[in-house]
Parts: structure tokens; sequence; C-alpha cells
């Protein structure tokens, strides 16, 4: 059976992020990756499989190892989407900060 996964389903996990973190600022083996866990190797073997198939990681193989790196294409992509809402965010949050200036008590 061959599921599709979503990637914000993904992202939605902790341990997920923690492995995107990881190896945003490097390639790392599987084993260099769960050695930063406090879980079974294969539970994070499976976090890698997800996190491949929505395409947020990809795998270069150098002899025996395989290495996971960010598939910073696919991370613009998720960047691109919540952008709007960020903006619309800030701009909500910058104008309650201007009513808040100038809210003055009843006294």
């Amino acid at each position: 059976m061959n599921l599709r996964r979503d990637v914000f389903q993904a992202i939605a996990d902790p341990t997920r992020r923690a492995i995107l973190l990881l190896v945003a600022s490097q390639a790392m083996t599987a084993g260099a990756i769960a050695s930063n866990f406090d879980t079974a190797r294969p539970t994070v073997s499976k976090h890698l499989q997800i996190l491949t198939e929505c395409e947020l990681l990809e795998q270069t193989q150098n002899g025996r190892e395989i290495y996971y790196h960010i598939n910073a294409k696919k991370m613009k992509a998720i960047a691109d989407f919540i952008e709007p809402f960020r903006k619309m965010w800030d701009d909500r949050f910058n104008k309650l900060e201007s009513i808040m200036k100038n809210y003055k008590p009843k006294k």
C-alpha cells in the first residue's frame, strides 16, 4: 500500500521538526540523527521515512552510508504557503500595539 503523506501532518510532530532542525545545517546519517533522541532507532527511522516520503528530506548515499539532508525547494514551498498568514498576524499585532500605545485609561 502506497500512502501519500501530507507535509503539514509530517511537520506537526515535534520529533520530526527536531530532525529537520538537526539536518538543516549538515547532512547526517540515520544513526547520527538517532543519537540525538531518547527513542528507539526504529522509531527515528520511521520518522525519517515519513519526512522522505513528504520530500522534506532527501537521501544521498556515500559508500555504505545514507545521508539525510533538507530539501530546500520543499521547505521554501511550505514557507511560501505560510507567509500570507504570518503577514496577516504581524499586521494585526502591529495594529493592536498602536492602539495600546494610544490607550489612555479612564480616571
